[in-house]
């Protein structure tokens, strides 16, 4: 079953199209795991980090249909950190969900062969369902990935436009009337167009975020074939009626993604009273819930 048809019937068994970041950091760690680290050693906060998103993932597991390790804090962790990344991917694969490692990962060659055999796909060594990906050394760069993508059923997600404010240096530069973004989609599509499951979807996912809504209306239409993956909501100031335009009818075609704003709630304002540090499985559950309220979308 392809990576696409995978992702829709997770969507619609769970009727939400929530994506649970797991950046787990020191900082904003509740209270109980951050005392728990005595010695402030990398193994400690390793440690940490697989039962902080562990216990996520049993609070969320039925509720969303992905979550999405952001592998930058798992690797400042060093090599213990790495085991730690690797736990918390099987576990949420045991669990049935689906997994996309936020990697950003890019080459050429026999490099990019190289991350793709690494990382797409349950025989890989990582076992996740997809990836991200960075467009920006030119289609040969991305090919290598697409080939492991059909060879085990996993996708990819390609950043083509970003919520970050800076993302416009290079991604709004024109050439030829068009823009870097808009090439990078065009690519896409071409490269799903004979990839395509009954639903019309395609192995290559789009990174859009929630921060430019119109632009992500325009590639809602011009990724026809691509699930996008919206970054950029709640913590980030993406609301409920700036992603809805990137959906297709029946909620389908898009996950987006919600880090600080769920696996660190009880911090937050409407639930640091309620619940704070002792009760942060029951502020994530009450987030969770919110969110998918918000984006209410699978028909």
């Amino acid at each position: 079953m392809s990576f696409a048809t995978r992702l829709a019937d997770a969507v619609r068994r769970t009727r939400s199209v929530t994506c649970v970041g797991l950046d787990p950091r020191k900082a904003s760690l509740p209270a109980p795991l951050r005392d728990a680290v005595v010695n402030d050693r990398p193994e400690e906060w390793a440690a940490a980090y697989t039962q902080f998103c562990c216990e996520i993932i049993d609070v969320v597991g039925d509720h969303v249909p992905c979550v999405k390790p952001q592998a930058a804090f798992f690797e400042q962790l060093g090599p213990a950190g790495m085991i730690s990344l690797g736990e918390v991917v099987a576990y949420a694969r045991s669990k049935n969900l689906l997994v996309i490692l936020d990697g950003k990962r890019n080459d050429i060659g026999s490099t990019a062969t190289a991350y793709a055999d690494a990382y797409l796909g349950a025989e890989s060594p990582w076992g996740s369902d997809s990836l991200t990906v960075s467009p920006y050394l030119g289609r040969d760069s991305i090919e290598p990935f697409v080939d492991v993508c059909d060879q085990r059923d996993a996708g990819i997600f390609v950043l083509v436009k970003t919520s970050n404010p800076g993302g416009g240096l290079l991604q709004n530069r024109k050439t030829d009337g068009q823009t870097v973004f808009e090439c990078v989609a065009e690519l896409l599509t071409e490269l799903n167009a004979s990839r395509q499951n009954a639903e019309g979807y395609g192995p290559l996912g789009a990174v859009v975020g929630a921060t430019y809504p119109q632009e992500l209306a325009e590639m809602r239409a011009a990724l026809p074939h691509s699930w996008i993956l919206i970054p950029g909501f709640g913590a980030q100031g993406g609301a409920a009626d700036d992603v809805k335009v990137g959906f297709h009818e029946g909620g389908m075609g898009a996950v987006v993604n919600s880090s600080r704003h769920i696996i660190f709630a009880h911090a937050r304002p409407e639930y640091a009273d309620k619940f704070g540090d002792a009760r942060w499985h029951d502020a994530v559950a009450a987030a969770t819930e919110q969110m998918n309220a918000q984006l209410d979308l699978v028909k």
